[in-house]
């Protein structure tokens, strides 16, 4: 193996104790054969490589990067993503790297989209003319427009769309894309200690936003202006206006949820937030401080629900449900409750199969003696319309492969493997907690036994 490519930093020293337990041999060239644990030499040569790779690493990741950044600001080019609300993918020809467009790789641009760039060019105006945030999405909601989550379901399946949210209107009003300019390096990928008393977990990527003043723009307009700068300027200033934004400082204090992303608000169907207040878990819905209500949805105006008044009721049925009597019947009902993928009805699946038709339909019109010009044309635009698609579908979906079931007995496993771990975790709530959306009635219709009731939510204001 190279050690170079295969470990990076201090990789090498986190995994070779795993394989020195279990009996596997290293071999690596450098080093002449097997790699000793007991040697200082043969650590000291690994430790080398492995600041190699991080050096490497990060040179390539330079270089990306000043191309990109150069590929912005003077080209102007379109470097991915998904469009900004009122404008629409664009096939702007093919790709200069001749290995690219080999493969059939185009270059994309943004351009208008009809039906989405008047309510953008509406929503700049509305604000200067004296409306908020809040007032515009309720006049969009209530004048039945899409939300951008509503206009482009594909991409935003964790997102209901029923009324416009004024994070939305904020966003729009903040993206100096409706310039006409191009603009990079709004977000990075920072890597964050997974735990800072524990720097062998390693690192998570997340993504990052940068100070405005790290943004490329590009020297020139790069697709067609929705609005002027001289109204994103006075825009901008207004919202200076409205009073400083909050800074914060040190990290974010991370507190433990039992429950966290697993509670559902029956009202709007939307998943509660974790807070802490007043020293306590919490679970929130704010549904109409952030959503248009124009739709005449019935919300209370904030609804708390405090994590230890629920936890007791939910652990008596969760003992009750994983009876030992009752314990076939509920994996059962588990298996049962899993939902099989349903590819075929993707529309991107579906557009990405029209245009397969297309493109056969127009190979057999070239064969039988159509016009080469015209025939190639519809075959470069059939194409640029199957990559657009292609290029959506990769980024809204899983990366393919086969999903794997929760069956009985995998249930059955993890169900014991919880039981060994009693006595670090103290209630059922957390030996049985399981990462899975979806509800399920563990009591037969003939033998149901009496639930404990729930507490109900408090609105308006926390519980202390």
């Amino acid at each position: 193996m190279k050690p170079h490519r295969a470990f990076y930093g201090n990789q090498f020293s986190l995994i070779f104790p795993v394989f020195e337990h279990y009996g596997v041999s290293l071999w690596v060239p450098e080093v002449g054969g097997a790699v000793d644990p007991t040697s200082e030499a043969h650590d000291l040569i690994m430790s080398v490589f492995g600041g190699m790779s991080k050096g490497e690493r990060n040179r390539i990741k330079i270089r990306v990067r000043s191309a990109m950044q150069a590929q912005a600001k003077v080209e102007g080019r379109y470097l991915g993503g998904r469009p900004p609300y009122g404008y629409r993918l664009a096939d702007a020809g093919p790709h200069p790297n001749p290995a690219k467009a080999a493969d059939g790789r185009r270059l994309h641009t943004l351009e208008r989209d009809p039906a989405t760039a008047p309510v953008v060019e509406r929503i700049f105006r509305s604000y200067l003319g004296g409306m908020g945030v809040f007032l515009i999405a309720q006049t969009l909601t209530g004048e039945g427009i899409p939300s951008p989550s509503a206009h482009d379901p594909a991409r935003n399946r964790h997102r209901c769309g029923v009324a416009w949210s004024k994070s939305a209107v904020q966003a729009i009003l903040a993206n100096p894309r409706y310039t006409g300019r191009q603009v990079w390096n709004k977000q990075r990928k920072a890597e964050k200690l997974l735990d800072v008393n524990d720097v062998a977990l390693g690192y998570e990527t997340k993504l990052t936003w940068n100070d405005r003043d790290s943004w490329v723009w590009s020297d020139r307009p790069a697709h067609p202006a929705i609005i002027d700068e001289a109204t994103f300027v006075a825009v901008a200033q207004r919202r200076a206006r409205r009073g400083p934004t909050s800074q914060r400082l040190g990290p974010r204090t991370q507190h433990p949820y039992a429950l966290r992303s697993l509670l559902f608000h029956q009202k709007c169907g939307r998943r509660m937030q974790g807070t802490w207040n007043h020293g306590h878990a919490h679970y929130r819905c704010r549904y109409p401080q952030e959503y248009a209500l124009a739709n005449k949805i019935d919300h209370p105006l904030a609804v708390y629900l405090r994590e230890d008044a629920l936890l007791p009721a939910l652990d008596t049925w969760l003992a009750t449900a994983f009876a030992p009597d009752r314990l076939h019947r509920s994996l059962t009902a588990l298996d049962e409750a899993q939902h099989e993928a349903r590819p075929e009805g993707d529309p991107l699946r579906a557009t990405v199969a029209d245009c397969d038709r297309k493109l056969a339909r127009h190979r057999a019109a070239l064969e039988a003696g159509a016009d080469p010009t015209v025939v190639t044309q519809w075959i470069t635009q059939t194409q640029a319309e199957r990559a657009m698609a292609i290029a959506a579908l990769g980024r809204t979906e899983k990366p393919a492969g086969p999903q794997r079931r929760l069956t009985s007995s995998r249930s059955t496993i993890l169900l014991r493997a919880s039981a060994a771990c009693s006595a670090s975790s103290p209630t059922p709530t957390q030996r049985t907690r399981a990462r899975s959306t979806g509800s399920w009635d563990f009591a037969s219709p003939t033998t149901r036994r009496p639930q404990p009731s729930l507490p109900k939510p408090v609105q308006d204001q926390p519980w202390t």
